[in-house]
């Protein structure tokens, strides 16, 4: 199934090569673009259909994903499985749950993603969604890239290994290799 993930999302053109500036502050030589996968409902639904095997026998009552890329990931993955898909979004640099949206006292979430590198977002995601009352049972991805030290299960398409690097110690940045933020977190 891995291969299938792999290719396609090199199909989709959402494996790319370069430098690039990455939403944690980290400089990296490859950059997952979900959203060049996620234009084609088909074929998310093939690769999220991965994620939704492995969570067959966990017990969830709704789909969060934090916005940008979690929210259709958690569409498709509510549609799979018939449970609802709502998300949250940064209002004020903070992670916020809105429009209407509400968590039930121990409403078992999942908490979606395009792609994990730190977890920052699903983390930020998660403490809220326990302070509403919520009880977090896993985090669901297409790409994990297996750098996030994450205290709830990951359920993804794909594992991915892409080196990141501190700026201070990027070699593409002492090669004078300009970069690219394709990231929608505003960093510099």
């Amino acid at each position: 199934m891995n291969n299938m993930v792999i290719d396609t999302l090199k199909e989709c053109d959402a494996l790319l090569e370069g430098h690039f500036l990455l939403s944690s502050g980290k400089h990296s030589n490859r950059y997952v673009q979900c959203a060049k996968l996620l234009q084609y409902p088909d074929k998310a639904e093939k690769v999220l259909k991965v994620v939704v095997d492995k969570i067959k026998d966990v017990e969830f009552d709704i789909v969060v994903g934090p916005a940008m890329g979690g929210v259709i990931v958690a569409y498709e993955i509510g549609r799979q499985t018939g449970k609802p898909a709502i998300f949250t979004e940064r209002v004020d640099g903070k992670m916020d749950l809105r429009r209407g949206f509400q968590i039930q006292k121990g409403q078992r979430i999942l908490i979606t993603e395009d792609v994990i590198t730190t977890g920052k977002s699903s983390m930020e995601t998660a403490r809220l969604l326990e302070e509403l009352g919520g009880e977090v049972v896993g985090i669901c991805c297409i790409a994990d890239r297996g750098e996030s030290d994450m205290p709830y299960t990951i359920y993804s398409s794909t594992k991915i290994e892409i080196k990141s690097y501190e700026k201070e110690t990027c070699p593409l940045c002492k090669e004078n290799i300009p970069y690219i933020k394709p990231g929608s977190r505003n960093i510099k």
